[in-house]
């Protein structure tokens, strides 16, 4: 009879949870639970019939562990404002916030011993579902990602990860950035790897939704072909926005009607009429730098036709262009040939799991040179007048290229899961 009983209150629970709009979770030790809210204790483990609870079979936290830790629920697809109290009345702490595959949100927050700070921002959920049996054709290694899953899920890492509540609110009304690209735009879910698509969350207030559909490898026809804009226009509304990148990999598409003024130009106006069709904002974006320098210790241009076709195409449909061409050069070379590798995955032998080659990698970035390329993004954002440059936060204190952050000042605290292979497309 107590197992019926609890079977039934799981599926409760699950049933309402999946209607819900809002969800409520208590992390901390007080003994009384706020009203509204579910009380998380270290036996709150993840399973579909519970709905929620501890993830990745990660050590469920204790309150006071400083091992990274995820927490995932299941939604439905959407945008999600999340109000986080982070602190502890029990110990200091140092907290970074990041959602779904390493999308970065809260960095590397300080609370006092009894000190709480709320914080809020706004995150998108998805599945491969588009409508009834149609689906995104995902690749092999994006399966078991936390982006194409049912559940909304969350790491808190940091030096001393210290979480009282968390409320994540269902919303409708905040414009969507959508991102289209290939490796250098994806959210990368294990180390070292990292793109801009991932690190530009943090910059943005809760007024403004990021949902990164981007994945490595793809060129403008393999991400239209696999139903992936779609997805992404089967949850667009009137007033969102679309920026695309893409040249890496359609430069090496060859033959007959192929070409940056041909085949990719097709395409690319693909993404623009659709996006005008639904009342949003198509922007492009010419590629990133590879980290390729001449005897002179200049970036060569290694991308052919095709940002100079990404502009011309941007100027004859009269939208705003995001010139990364231009300021990952300036970057690169402002950091210099040695320098730069600090930006891109080159690491020794023996710097992660399973690592037993040094990574050398001149096209992808890790966390700091995907942090940097953010930001030259969202100066593209402000070049551009974009109206969402409103809705940066308030210690955004601008970037120019040519002065980069210091590798050593930026602190990182890496996740649990590493990989030693390198993404698709170079």
């Amino acid at each position: 009879m107590k197992r019926i009983f609890v079977s039934t209150f799981l599926l409760v629970v699950s049933l309402v949870l999946t209607k819900a709009q809002t969800f409520k979770f208590d992390f901390s030790s007080n003994k009384e639970t706020p009203e509204g809210f579910i009380k998380i204790t270290p036996e709150s483990l993840f399973n579909n019939a519970l709905g929620y609870g501890y993830d990745f079979q990660q050590p469920a936290w204790d309150g006071k562990s400083n091992k990274p830790f995820f927490f995932s629920v299941n939604v439905p697809d959407g945008n999600y404002k999340v109000t986080v109290a982070i602190g502890s009345k029990n110990s200091a702490g140092s907290t970074t916030v990041r959602g779904e595959s390493r999308r970065l949100f809260i960095e590397n927050l300080d609370t006092r011993k009894g000190e709480l700070r709320t914080e809020t921002f706004t995150i998108n959920k998805r599945n491969t579902v588009i409508k009834g049996n149609k689906k995104v054709k995902i690749k092999a290694r994006e399966k078991g990602k936390p982006n194409w899953d049912d559940k909304l899920t969350f790491e808190f890492n940091g030096d001393a990860p210290r979480i009282s509540s968390l409320v994540i609110e269902k919303v409708d009304d905040v414009p969507t950035v959508f991102l289209c690209g290939n490796s250098t735009v994806v959210d990368n879910d294990r180390e070292p790897w990292a793109s801009w698509g991932q690190m530009i969350t943090r910059f943005f207030d809760e007024k403004v939704c990021i949902a990164n559909h981007a994945e490595s490898g793809l060129s403008a026809n393999s991400f239209i072909y696999g139903f992936r804009l779609e997805k992404v226009l089967s949850q667009m509304k009137k007033g969102d926005y679309l920026l695309v990148e893409f040249g890496h990999n359609d430069q090496k598409q060859k033959g007959p009607g192929k070409g940056a003024y041909y085949s990719f130009a097709y395409y690319i106006k693909q993404f623009i009429d659709e996006t005008r069709m639904r009342g949003g904002y198509p922007v492009l974006v010419t590629p990133t730098r590879r980290r390729q320098y001449d005897k002179d210790g200049k970036i060569k241009d290694t991308h052919e036709d095709y940002p100079a076709a990404i502009r011309e195409i941007a100027a004859r449909e009269g939208i705003p262009v995001i010139d990364l061409q231009d300021m990952t050069k300036v970057l690169c070379e402002a950091m210099g040939q040695e320098e730069s590798k600090h930006l891109y995955v080159h690491y020794p032998a023996r710097t992660y799991p399973g690592q037993n080659r040094e990574l050398k990698d001149n096209t992808h970035f890790n966390p700091f040179g995907a942090y940097e390329v953010a930001k030259c993004v969202i100066e593209g954002m402000k070049k551009a007048e974009l109206p969402i440059i409103k809705n940066l936060r308030a210690d955004y204190k601008g970037f120019d290229p040519a002065k980069p952050d210091k590798y050593e000042d930026f602190k990182w605290n890496l996740s649990p899961f590493s990989e030693v292979v390198k993404p698709d497309g170079n």
